[in-house]
């Protein structure tokens, strides 16, 4: 079977953006070569900034929530922020549900999430 790319990479200054480009990301062989994926970018870039946009993403499965926690601790660990952008009222609710949307700052888009990652940290 042939992997489709599914994600996107750009990078604006410090941030790294990852932009998933499937209206559905569920099968377990795709979200395993995403992990691996994700980890060596994270390994070789070395972002301390992360925005994943998910803007032309419809659903996703249980596995992705566990894939984007990985991320985030690994960013984490690092000093690193990771924040989503461009998710639907329907995945929103996956989040709130798990609670994952008190780990994860959202915004409407991409550019509102670089804005806001432009800004310093409070506190």
């Amino acid at each position: 079977m042939e992997h489709k790319r599914i994600m996107e990479l750009e990078t604006r200054g410090e941030v790294l953006i990852v932009r998933f480009d499937a209206p559905a990301i569920g099968a377990a062989a795709n979200l395993e070569q995403l992990g691996h994926d994700l980890r060596d970018i994270i390994l070789q870039k070395q972002p301390s900034r992360m925005v994943i946009d998910f803007t032309r993403v419809s659903f996703f499965s249980s596995q992705m929530l566990g894939l984007l926690v990985d991320v985030w601790r690994r960013l984490k660990d690092c000093g690193g922020t990771v924040v989503i952008s461009g998710i639907n009222p329907n995945l929103t609710r996956v989040f709130r549900i798990t609670s994952l949307d008190k780990v994860f700052d959202f915004y409407p888009d991409t550019e509102t999430a670089l804005k806001a990652l432009a800004r310093p940290a409070e506190g």
